[in-house]
């Protein structure tokens, strides 16, 4: 009796190690996903041919070799929302994470499950470094990381609040009489005091370790967002007298509704009880008087420079270790950015240049690399793709779409249109050839990209395109959660 119960036990625990083992192979035959943010980066890039001085290679190759996306659009033109709706796949319009000021987003949406989140409760590891939540020191959700890699910041790059900089060399190089404005130029330092460089390095030294389980490894490059202080090399690859300037046409904001002119004149913060935020006079304007365009341009330049070459040791680093076949690459922007497009600096708006920026993602042997897709993507759709792509369960509650059979079939037809929101109220919808622009009060904007990729004449006054709005119209939010404040604007 004993002997057979000795038996019988020692079935059950074999059978018990087997399930358990098998368990753990398939886990551990799961992708790894190295996720890779870049801040403020709009559209100036090889690949997608923003500007024609855009110095990219290590993008570019990586845009090579698996899926570029090139009509790719944040959910919101700020950094908060846009990242907090990536990380969740939930709207902004459903979430109320709307500006910068709502960082602590659970306060909005504490039942949300974020990327990693989600990837750890499936057996990720989860290790994250730089800028992924707003925030570039600041984890930004204890609930998403195993571990998270703080980088020391150079004390010489720390903005005091009257904008000038604390350092031991002359960073500012503007001339512009408004301090808050911009600060950007040649700093003569090391590249490897650049947080950015730490950040990098950090990636590096992980891709070298022997993981025992599959990671999710995301790192986030801060550059180019502002301040635009590099070391001097990288500006001197683009001469001040060789920049090309944006191009643009006078009176480009004299068809936009008074609230579209507002946006491309001022700062528009959402969320935190000011409407705008201005300096003085209009920043177009001050730049121009003061002949500050070029060095402008040149320095946004040199930032995407400096960041793109160490993304390439990331790269690097990957192809040499031993999980280059077998992990995902998703390289992202959170939103675009503008320099005197439609007399406007900065994000802030429902522009193509304010929301559209780069997507890659590139799996060894599974998608159908070495293409580019010209179909509107939105970065809300990350999410529930990486989580097809991985083999998980799919996440329910969330408002992304798949596209994992798009990257295996580029050539099928994508009609989703493409939603961005700037606070309560103010959406634009985009489509392969049309985008279209709502505010708070009804006024609206229409560009016709088949003809028009500028967005240089708003066609929304002509009476036919009446059933163009109509049916865009459709993909706009049936309902929106609250912000702390109502419009009150002088549309002057």
């Amino acid at each position: 009796m004993i002997k057979s119960l000795n038996i019988i036990l020692s079935i059950v625990f074999l059978l018990l190690t087997i399930i358990i083992c098998s368990g753990q192979n398939k886990n551990l035959n799961k992708p790894n996903v190295l996720f890779i943010a870049v801040d403020d980066l709009n559209d100036w890039t090889g690949y997608i041919g923003g500007h024609p001085q855009a110095k990219t290679p290590n993008i570019d190759r990586l845009a090579k070799k698996g899926v570029a996306f090139t009509h790719a659009y944040a959910s919101a033109p700020l950094c908060n929302p846009s990242r907090v709706s990536l990380l969740t796949s939930i709207l902004p319009s459903n979430s109320g994470v709307y500006g910068n000021a709502e960082a602590k987003f659970r306060k909005k949406i504490p039942d949300a499950v974020t990327l990693m989140q989600y990837f750890k409760l499936y057996g990720y590891k989860t290790m994250g470094a730089g800028k992924i939540f707003h925030g570039f020191n600041n984890p930004g959700d204890d609930q998403s990381w195993d571990y998270y890699h703080r980088i020391n910041r150079n004390p010489n790059l720390i903005q005091t609040k009257n904008g000038k900089i604390k350092s031991k060399f002359n960073g500012r190089d503007t001339e512009l009489p408004h301090p808050s404005l911009f600060n950007w130029g040649p700093i003569d330092i090391e590249d490897e005091e650049m947080p950015d460089v730490k950040v990098a390095n950090w990636a590096i030294s992980e891709l070298n370790k022997k993981h025992e389980k599959p990671f999710f490894l995301a790192f986030g490059f801060t550059k180019p967002h502002l301040p635009w202080y590099v070391p001097r090399k990288y500006f001197e690859k683009f001469p001040l007298d060789e920049i090309i300037l944006p191009e643009t046409i006078a009176a480009d904001i004299d068809d936009l509704p008074p609230f579209g002119k507002k946006l491309a004149r001022e700062i528009y913060i959402p969320s935190t009880g000011k409407n705008f935020n201005v300096s003085g006079d209009v920043e177009h304007k001050q730049i121009i008087s003061a002949n500050q365009w070029k060095k402008g341009v040149q320095a946004y330049l040199a930032t995407i420079n400096f960041a793109d070459v160490y993304l390439g040791a990331v790269l690097d680093a990957l192809a040499d270790s031993q999980y280059a076949q077998n992990t995902i690459v998703v390289l992202w922007g959170d939103h675009g950015w503008h320099l005197g497009e439609k007399e406007h600096w900065r994000k802030h708006a429902l522009w193509e240049d304010t929301t559209r920026t780069p997507l890659v993602i590139y799996y060894p042997d599974v998608i159908k690399n070495a293409t580019s897709i010209s179909h509107p993507i939105s970065l809300l759709d990350i999410y529930p793709t990486l989580v097809e792509m991985c083999g998980l369960p799919t996440k329910e509650n969330i408002d992304g779409k798949s596209f994992y059979e798009l990257l295996k079939h580029p050539n099928q037809s994508w009609d989703r249109p493409v939603l961005m929101t700037l606070g309560k109220g103010n959406h634009a919808v985009r489509t392969k050839r049309w985008r279209y622009i709502q505010y708070f009060d009804g006024t609206n904007e229409l560009y016709d990209h088949n003809v028009d990729p500028n967005e240089w004449k708003n066609l929304s006054g002509l009476t036919k395109y009446n059933d163009v709005i109509e049916t865009l119209k459709k993909s706009l939010p049936k309902t929106e959660k609250n912000q702390s404040y109502s419009h009150s604007i002088n549309p002057k």
